[in-house]
């Protein structure tokens, strides 16, 4: 696969126009930060920071109404400078706290981080360290607003954390690729370019992963495509994905298909999104829904709302394939530097 993608790249390189090196985030979990980054040079040396402070409250409405709290805290930091031979290198480093148990894998660990070494050139950019969510990144549907979390908004099978990448950038495309350890991969473009007053984004993605069943008992070898498509008008975004997945095991093989879909619209201070999603593994429904608003208080400072509602239930012979049911209300202040 490592030789696939570089005659990928080498075929590019021939053809189009020289690849920007690209930005990196390696923020893959639901909140980020929009501000610009706090910036310093030290010598050479160009150092960037960046993060959020939130405070969700959530009110579990399938559970007589029961109330959790808790604060997240992430930031993502990054050390770069240009070689003399103008080939540019990245270190970054992101980092989450969490006491939240929507964001807590189990008790005893509230911290997560990533990181991942980059050196770029006119020929694109190569990664390598916690890479598995870059073309995730590059190629999803956008985030809803304030504390709007769209359920099931993706492929099930995923990548191990360490790996190696490709991202380059020709013209309107940027074009991505990253192997984990087990050879696992994920592939991903995205064409976006403006006409008149409107501006389009298509994305397209291919993987293999792995994923593990509800109940823990199976694991199974995955296959999937996805597309997505965007327009935006003035202050409005409206796009739709949607995606085809295939499992494999010892046993029975299992399919999946869904469709989802969103708007997202700013109205001075005020940011609100709505999202829906459907879809079937085998013949069990797959639905989710999201509604979120977004309140700008002051630069960085901001009151979020989301509703989120999840329902998804297959059983596979003797496997619990997926069990989710939830509807939840959660309410934040957050600070983003």
């Amino acid at each position: 696969m490592l030789l696939l993608l570089a005659a990928v790249a080498a075929g590019l390189i021939g053809t189009c126009i020289p690849a920007a090196a690209q930005t990196v985030s390696l923020n893959y979990d639901r909140l980020s930060s929009l501000e610009e980054p706090l910036a310093t040079e030290i010598g050479d040396v160009t150092l960037l920071l960046n993060g959020l402070v939130d405070t969700p409250m959530s009110l579990n409405l399938e559970n007589d109404g029961a109330a959790d709290g808790g604060v997240v805290g992430n930031f993502q930091a990054s050390a770069s400078t240009q070689l003399p031979n103008r080939w540019r290198v990245n270190l970054a480093y992101f980092g989450q706290y969490t006491d939240d148990p929507e964001l807590t894998v189990d008790m005893h660990d509230n911290f997560k981080d990533n990181l991942a070494l980059s050196v770029g050139g006119v020929w694109g950019t190569v990664l390598g360290g916690n890479i598995s969510g870059v073309v995730r990144e590059q190629t999803r549907r956008l985030r809803g607003a304030g504390n709007a979390f769209l359920a099931f908004d993706d492929v099930f099978g995923k990548l191990d954390d360490w790996g190696g990448g490709y991202l380059g950038r020709f013209g309107p495309w940027v074009l991505g690729g990253v192997v984990d350890e087990e050879a696992n991969f994920d592939l991903g473009a995205m064409f976006q370019r403006p006409l008149g007053n409107r501006d389009y984004r298509f994305t397209a993605r291919y993987s293999e992963g792995v994923y593990t069943s509800a109940d823990g008992s199976s694991q199974f070898n995955t296959r999937a495509v996805g597309v997505v498509g965007e327009l935006v008008y003035g202050s409005a975004l409206f796009d739709i994905g949607a995606g085809y997945e295939r499992f494999s095991a010892q046993g029975p093989d299992v399919e999946q298909w869904y469709i989802s879909s969103g708007v997202r619209m700013k109205l001075g201070v005020l940011t609100w999104s709505l999202e829906g999603q459907y879809g079937q593994i085998e013949s069990a429904d797959k639905k989710a829904v999201a509604v979120g608003i977004q309140y700008d208080l002051a630069r960085g400072l901001s009151a979020n709302f989301g509703l989120n509602h999840e329902n998804a239930k297959a059983d596979i012979g003797y496997i619990s394939f997926i069990d989710a049911k939830d509807t939840k209300a959660i309410f934040s202040l957050r600070y983003s530097f």
